[in-house]
């Protein structure tokens, strides 16, 4: 073996003489380090070529997810304009229960609730699904802050009510009777006389026997005959008011007796001063007749 070099000695299998030729150790080590680049470039490319296809799969994954979401956001968003518009109906009625028992107003501004902050340099970089699910969290969150609000409103209404519930119960408040309403309260023209004077109360017109109900809760302060008023009856309600029943039939109640809300009193008529069977039918607030069709709520 010459120096710095490799003999090889090679046997056929037929017998012939052997063989033998030499190879340079630097040309072996050449060789074997191509070799060793070779295997390792394929395997960092094989490498890098499937972790490519596991990115691009993953990428097409998350664009998929992010469609699902982005829709689902832009259908919760239709949602929540649904609960906006329930939201302005409860905020309509409680305005009309404030209005109605006269409590006080709130201020348009204060349901604002407005709340601010600095804005953040990243959210000019954001995705369109993430800009869609930052606004749909801003709306639930506004609703939550909307939703407490008025729950503390209707919390406040209610404890007012419950302070003026004998008050209520108390205030003639539904029609005392079925009909057509023949003549308001006002100045009108007497029947009997053609002169204009004020009418005390409003007529409720129909059939002999109809039935008539007290309006509110009370006590029964008188059952008599009235002259122009024919049969009568009047209910001491308290809290300053009374209300009379004119040209009654029959009675169906006593002097003294305790009625509620809607119960039976009396059955209409047409005695008294009066052109066919009808109710005449006053309010009156510390002995002053007002109209009674303004405190009827269901008229």
């Amino acid at each position: 073996m010459q120096k710095n070099n490799i003999t090889f000695v090679v046997f056929p299998n037929n017998g012939n003489e052997p063989k033998q030729f030499s190879v340079p150790v630097k040309l072996l080590w050449t060789v074997g380090v191509c070799s060793v680049i070779f295997v390792m470039a394929n395997l960092f490319l094989m490498a890098d070529y499937f972790d490519g296809r596991v990115d691009q799969a993953r990428l097409d994954k998350l664009t998929r997810e992010n469609g699902l979401i982005a829709r689902q956001y832009t259908e919760l968003k239709k949602s929540i304009g649904d609960i906006r518009d329930d939201y302005s109906v409860l905020v309509a009625k409680e305005e009309a229960i404030r209005t109605i028992f006269d409590l006080p107003e709130i201020d348009t501004e204060a349901r604002q609730l407005g709340i601010g902050g600095p804005t953040d340099p990243d959210l000019a970089s954001i995705t369109p699904a993430t800009a869609t699910a930052l606004a749909v969290t801003a709306e639930v969150e506004g609703l939550a802050r909307l939703s407490q609000f008025e729950k503390a409103r209707y919390q406040e209404v209610f404890d007012i009510l419950a302070d003026k519930r004998e008050l209520l119960d108390h205030t003639p408040s539904i029609m005392p009777t079925r009909g057509y309403i023949s003549r308001g309260y006002g100045r009108k023209i007497d029947p009997f006389t053609g002169i204009k004077r004020l009418h005390p109360g409003m007529d409720i017109a129909n059939k002999t026997g109809t039935p008539i109900y007290a309006p509110a809760d009370g006590r029964i302060a008188s059952v008599r005959v009235n002259g122009g008023m024919g049969k009568m009856v009047v209910i001491d309600h308290g809290y300053g008011m009374k209300t009379r029943y004119g040209h009654l039939n029959k009675y169906a109640i006593k002097v003294g007796q305790r009625v509620k809300r809607g119960e039976l009193i009396a059955y209409m008529g047409n005695t008294g001063y009066s052109t066919g069977p009808h109710l005449h039918y006053e309010l009156l607030i510390n002995g002053k007749s007002v109209n009674p069709y303004k405190y009827i709520l269901n008229k």
